[in-house]
């Protein structure tokens, strides 16, 4: 077989045996590799490992379940999953809320949003009990809460800022000496999460390209799809895709304008060598 052929029969068969939940090994047995070289090459050709594509498969069972009304204990049997806290621990770590919040609709999730002033204009900042989901600039405070509200649309909202706002705000101030650890409480694809992490490694006052970043995370092919992760980032600035421009060194869009990405890039040069 081919490269091509043994993941795409890998593929097939995780997702005709999802339910059995099957180990690295018993994948790898199916096409005829070793589990080191099985998991090296599907990560090169899926972007993710096996196990993530197999809890990918699993969640979105489970989502269609818990649509059609399915209680948690049958989603998780049916789902092959041992139990349902195996059922609340994968969607908390794929879908950042548990199997409850998404059957839901999200009803249970109380969003404390407020808005401030920064070098580059005004901001919305959004969190959760877990830390923030949403972060914006924004000149029109309706039209900016708006947009939260369709991000979120059967939770609950209250105009407070909370201890997570604060902390993250601090960041705008010129001193970064003592700024504390930010939590962040974000839903995306295993793709998008992967190129999010990637935009962290950026240091301050550096740039990327999107080529640059597709090849970070092993697909050098995908920039296309990269710059589509990048766009769909729910967090300004704390999710650095300012720091990416094109490969020819325009700096290129951004989503929450052009001359506020050019700004923001200085702003954080400037610092970088002011404290050199």
């Amino acid at each position: 077989m081919t490269d091509y052929e043994r993941i795409a029969r890998a593929i097939s068969y995780i997702n005709a045996h999802f339910r059995e939940q099957p180990d690295l090994e018993r994948v790898a047995g199916e096409v005829h590799l070793s589990p080191f070289h099985f998991q090296r090459l599907f990560r090169k050709w899926a972007g993710v490992s096996p196990k993530k594509f197999l809890e990918y498969i699993s969640v979105e069972r489970a989502k269609r379940l818990l649509r059609d009304n399915a209680s948690l204990s049958e989603t998780a049997f049916d789902t092959g999953l041992s139990g349902t806290g195996r059922l609340h621990d994968l969607f908390i770590k794929i879908e950042g809320m548990t199997p409850g919040e998404f059957k839901n609709g999200g009803e249970n999730l109380v969003i404390n949003f407020s808005f401030s002033r920064t070098p580059f204009g005004k901001i919305i900042a959004a969190s959760t009990g877990k830390g923030i989901c949403h972060l914006a600039f924004s000149e029109n405070e309706e039209d900016a809460v708006r947009r939260l509200r369709r991000r979120f649309p059967n939770a609950s909202f209250k105009r407070k800022r909370d201890e997570f706002q604060s902390e993250t705000l601090r960041i705008f101030e010129s001193d970064w000496s003592d700024i504390p650890k930010i939590k962040l409480h974000l839903k995306g694809t295993p793709f998008q999460i992967k190129v999010w992490e990637t935009l962290l490694k950026i240091p301050v006052g550096g740039i990327s390209t999107y080529a640059r970043v597709a090849k970070a995370i092993g697909r050098p092919s995908a920039s296309r799809a990269v710059g589509a992760a990048i766009g769909s980032n729910p967090v300004a600035y704390l999710i650095p895709c300012h720091r990416v421009i094109l490969s020819t060194g325009v700096i290129g869009e951004y989503h929450w304008g052009d001359a506020r990405k050019a700004a923001i890039i200085g702003w954080e040069a400037a610092k970088v060598l002011g404290e050199g």
